[in-house]
């Protein structure tokens, strides 16, 4: 078994950003091009809108099905994106957990936008365009509100876990983005190949 190899070993991209900042559409391309599963926490989350009234329990159960359903996927030797803010440092250390159970590797690809005017556009245009993102900040002071909420605590040690963080705003094409998280994936892992087929 050659350990630097994904066919061997599935490795989890674990994408961390705040909302509005381009993981979902980074996640979504990079997972088509390594065609392995997304699992991305808001798809669990939007099931549970007749449910808003217990928001923080639907939070925790949209993370719970997440975490379980990641599971199965590198139990069956596959690799997986994972869309959540990883806001937590708790968050990360299940994911850590579900790699080391799993043997899986683990990278964060970390989505920080450095023109904040374009992540507020952003942010207010997806707002209009897709209405069904109830849980999701709205406007650029539902963010300010979320990010006080936080307190600080996204911003905590990651220790060993290879990362790379990303201009989500930058001139560049999510290609050319896709490209260069691929490549240092490859480096972090020591991959030959960098799918699950």
């Amino acid at each position: 078994m050659d350990d630097g190899n994904f066919e061997e070993r599935p490795t989890i991209l674990a994408m961390k950003g705040h909302p509005g900042t381009g993981k979902s559409t980074l996640a979504k391309s990079i997972a088509r091009t390594l065609k392995c599963p997304l699992i991305d926490k808001d798809h669990f989350k939007d099931c549970t809108k007749p449910l808003q009234v217990v928001t923080k329990l639907l939070n925790d159960l949209s993370y719970e099905a997440m975490w379980r359903v990641a599971s199965t996927q590198l139990d069956l030797g596959l690799s997986v994106v994972i869309d959540s803010p990883l806001s937590r440092r708790a968050h990360l250390d299940r994911i850590l957990e579900l790699a080391d159970r799993s043997g899986a590797r683990v990278v964060i690809l970390e989505c920080k936008p450095r023109d904040e005017a374009e992540w507020r556009r952003r942010l207010e245009r997806r707002s209009e365009v897709d209405g069904s993102s109830w849980h999701k900040p709205s406007t650029w002071q539902e963010m300010e509100k979320l990010l006080e909420g936080y307190e600080g605590c996204w911003d905590y040690d990651i220790g060993e876990v290879p990362r790379l963080v990303v201009d989500t705003t930058c001139a560049n094409g999510v290609e050319e983005v896709v490209s260069s998280v691929l490549e240092f994936v490859s480096n972090a892992c020591g991959a030959k190949r960098i799918n699950n087929n």
